[in-house]
């Protein structure tokens, strides 16, 4: 089979180039489509019961992770001037298209009691800034006695404050905030530089505007990173432009591809996904590799270009294909995790790893088919002493020292094995950010003053219409809120108790003495005001998403239902990390609702952005250790249609989890954690070392055959040939992810490093513990017994493509190369040498 298609790719060569470029230019046209995504928490699958909770939760209140908030702590900004500026400021980010309503110190509202009417109104604190200092600060004591804000926008102890931002939902996932935050930065900036305040922002849309661009920026620069490494390993070894021009073709042709599957399939660009180009660089070079190294080889031993072409698609085709397989295996698996980001990301990469295949088997013989014959210079890597010397030592050693490479690499697997058991799973909001980059500092700053600003909601549906009106209830509710606020990772909450308090004060004229629940003397008089109040709309959802004032006095539709039986408690905590939100939740929260509210018909339902990111996560790193056994399991499958021999499937898999194996124990002794970026890399990287396996064994099967199942020689025979190659593409694949290890974020330089450390060993194990396997249980005898039964695996139907006898095969004659404007037939050109 592999004869006909060296001798069609050949023959159709220029047809198939032409082909390939019209693909390309398709697909060219198609990654203008592409689109980024800005959903942070599309790791937790749409089914998920916590998910669906949280989009209901959504619908009925709105987005929790929609905030920005922009701290201050400057004594000097109580000065009139520098408070005019803060005033202003304030105004200018409200008028930014895409922000729904700014909170602020300058703007804050409290309620005044309208006698008239028997209502609350809303009149702003500040509504000039006065024209000197003594009134400025007579007003600001008015605001620091409405007790509502305490903990909220001001911190009463030490006068930090900060500006709240919410952003418009259709600007929050789409494009458009990439220009909004940057606009509300400049502002940010012009208001520090002229006053001289620090300003400190966060919140979940700026962080992840923040860290998609830097990570976009990144990856620009690893893809052209990894272009350049390349090529100069590809000179160093082949010592000519050829061997590296091309190869980088085919990998930019790659490159455009999986942009433009990506488009075809209708994906936005991820974290993930935006990922693949400069990993189907590294990825995608060892084809090129194996092709050359064997085009090389072929034209060294015979003399004859054509036929080496032809060779290296019939000799090596299949390996190349099925380590292709195996490779893609690594990605694929992922689309059975049910999580958006992983099932685009594999299915893409998984597709296109594949389609490299195709892309190399066609290109490297059809390009090189019309350049000039290989010279002694660039042949010269074949003759590399010091590659020479490093096999010659493997070699010596697998054969005189195997049974102690083996008991060495059981004794590692053992020490490593006890550092996997330390491995712990966490991860955080600002998850491998630098400790002392601005965006931890300003974090800091929030945790330090405000106690935090993820996102937490409790809701507790009394299924009682009219409880927030019932005092009982509302007491309940204050005493939990109490309990909450007592956390040390946790803000002083929001909910209706903090609102009907604030209407408390409000009604004996913002006496902050007043600032709590009513008791059955005033209870009817505040209700009534406040019922009021809602009856003349100033509190409908409508004015509040228009004007700032209404946004303040939104509380009683944004914290409760219709009926009223429905009571939201809104949270800001600290980035604790996913392990520790999760004891928050279950071992303090949850169970103290569950104490307080023990009414049989009450239901407590927690939700919010935090607890959707610590559930992305989980689903994330069980869903990828998930897909490495699945990967394991096709593997192994595969190695049995190859080999049909249990013995042989275990010889191929050990040395390829060894490094499995010793790259997590480094994780669990270095205290790297386990979390979606360090975890995507076992299934991947198993499946591109599998590969060097795959050409070993299926050259060590060809000798077993020529050497009559004599197992040394069939080894030392592998060894030279194959080792050459997996050097090589092991160096590229080191130096190709070890780039990443410069990255300004923990999880892509952990990703870098630990990918690069794992393949790099993997090369080590292949090269001893795999030839050390075979040398000590495997006779070959097998293989000979199958060939005279005539039971052939698919890796003996392989193997019968590298019979020498078998080299002319092919139809030479029917084969035309051009030279001097026309073309002759190389089979002629044969005859006529001999």
């Amino acid at each position: 089979m592999w004869i006909k298609i060296a001798h069609t790719i050949i023959r159709y060569r220029l047809w198939l180039m032409i082909i390939l470029a019209v693909i390309t230019a398709f697909m060219a046209y198609k990654a203008q489509e592409l689109e980024v995504s800005y959903d942070y928490i599309e790791a937790v699958p749409s089914s998920n019961a916590d998910m669906i909770y949280y989009d209901q939760f959504k619908a009925q209140f709105g987005e929790d992770a929609n905030l920005l908030a922009i701290g201050i702590k400057d004594s000097t900004l109580y000065q009139l001037d520098n408070f005019q500026k803060f005033k202003y400021f304030s105004e200018e980010v409200a008028k930014l298209p895409g922000v729904k309503y700014v909170l602020s110190l300058p703007g804050m509202q409290k309620l005044v009691k309208n006698t008239e009417s028997k209502q609350f109104e809303l009149e702003p604190v500040f509504q000039e800034i006065p024209d000197d200092q003594a009134t400025l600060d007579s007003l600001l004591l008015q605001a620091n006695d409405l007790k509502f804000y305490s903990g909220q926008l001001i911190n009463q102890e030490n006068g930090a404050t900060f500006l709240l931002v919410a952003i418009e939902k259709s600007t929050l996932n789409s494009d458009k905030r990439q220009q909004l935050i940057p606009d509300i930065q400049q502002a940010g900036e012009s208001f520090s530089e002229i006053t001289g305040i620090d300003l400190h922002y966060v919140g979940i849309p700026f962080v992840r505007t923040i860290m998609n661009a830097k990570v976009q920026s990144e990856l620009r620069t690893f893809l052209i990173l990894s272009i350049i490494v390349t090529a100069c390993i590809l000179l160093l070894f082949f010592r000519s432009w050829d061997a590296v021009v091309f190869p980088l073709i085919i990998i930019g042709i790659m490159v455009i591809w999986s942009m433009g599957t990506l488009a075809l399939f209708d994906y936005d660009i991820t974290v993930l996904s935006g990922l693949l180009p400069p990993i189907i660089v590294v990825i995608g070079i060892p084809n090129s590799v194996y092709l050359l190294n064997k085009y090389h080889q072929e034209y060294y031993r015979h003399g004859d270009k054509h036929k080496a072409l032809s060779n290296i698609i019939e000799k090596i085709g299949m390996a190349t294909l099925i380590t292709n397989v195996t490779t893609a295996i690594g990605f694929l698996v992922l689309i059975f995790t049910d999580i958006s980001i992983l099932e685009e990301f594999g299915l893409v990469a998984g597709l296109n790893i594949l389609a490299t295949f195709f892309v190399s088997i066609i290109l490297i013989p059809s390009v090189f088919s019309y350049l000039p014959p290989p010279g002694s210079r660039q042949l010269k890597h074949l003759r590399f002493k010091r590659i020479d010397k490093v096999l010659t030592l493997l070699d010596l050693l697998v054969h005189r020292h195997k049974y102690r490479v083996m008991v060495g690499a059981i004794a590692v697997v053992a020490i490593f094995a006890f550092g996997m058991l330390r491995i712990e799973a966490v991860s955080f909001l600002v998850d491998d950010v630098p400790s002392d980059s601005e965006l931890k500092r300003d974090l800091a700053f929030f945790e330090e003053n405000f106690t935090g600003i993820m996102p937490l909601e409790i809701v507790i549906n009394t299924h009682q219409k009219r409880a927030i009106t019932r005092i009982p209830t509302l007491q309940q509710v204050e005493n939990f809120q109490q309990y909450l606020a007592d956390q040390p990772s946790i803000s002083e909450p929001i909910s209706v108790v903090g609102f009907i308090k604030a209407a408390r004060q409000a009604f004996y004229n913002n006496s902050p003495a007043f600032y709590s629940l009513p008791d059955n003397r005033d209870k009817a008089f505040v209700f009534r005001y406040l019922q009021n109040s809602q009856a003349e709309g100033i509190a409908s959802d409508e004015t509040a998403a228009e004007n700032n004032e209404a946004a303040q006095l939104d509380l009683l539709s944004s914290f409760s239902d219709s009926t009223g039986q429905i009571i939201r408690i809104s949270l800001k905590i600290a980035d604790i990390g996913s392990n520790e939100i999760n004891t928050l939740i279950n071992e303090k929260i949850r169970p103290k609702a569950e104490e307080i509210f023990d009414g049989e018909d009450t239901e407590i339902n927690i939700t919010g952005a935090s607890l959707l990111f610590t559930k992305g996560n989980e689903f994330l790193i069980d869903n990828l250790l998930v897909s490495l056994l699945l990967a394991f399991c096709l593997i192994a499958f595969i190695m049995a249609l190859l080999f049909g021999n249990i013995r042989m499937i275990l010889i191929s898999l050990v040395p390829n989890l060894i490094p499995l194996i010793i790259t997590a124990g480094i994780m669990g002794f270095v205290g790297i954690p386990l979390k979606p970026s360090t975890a995507i890399i076992f299934s991947i990287v198993f499946g591109i070392s599998v590969d060097d396996s795959i050409h070993f064994l299926a050259k060590y099967r060809q000798e077993l055959k020529l050497h009559k199942a004599f197992v040394p020689l069939a080894i030392s025979k592998s060894l030279r040939e194959t080792g050459t190659s997996m050097i090589y593409t092991s160096i590229i694949l080191f130096f190709g992810f070890i780039i990443f290890a410069g990255s300004s974020f923990g999880g892509t330089m952990y990703l870098g490093i630990l990918t690069s450390l794992t393949l790099l060993i993997a090369m080590f194990t292949n090269l001893t513990v795999l030839p050390a396997l075979l040398m000590a249980f495997d006779n070959g005898k097998g293989l000979l017994k199958k060939h005279e039964q005539e039971i052939f695996h698919l890796i003996e139907h392989y193997d019968e493509f590298y019979q020498e006898d078998e080299d002319e095969e092919i139809d030479l004659s029917k084969i035309e190369r051009p030279t001097n404007g026309h073309t002759e037939k190389v089979g002629d050109e044969k005859q006529g040498e001999s």
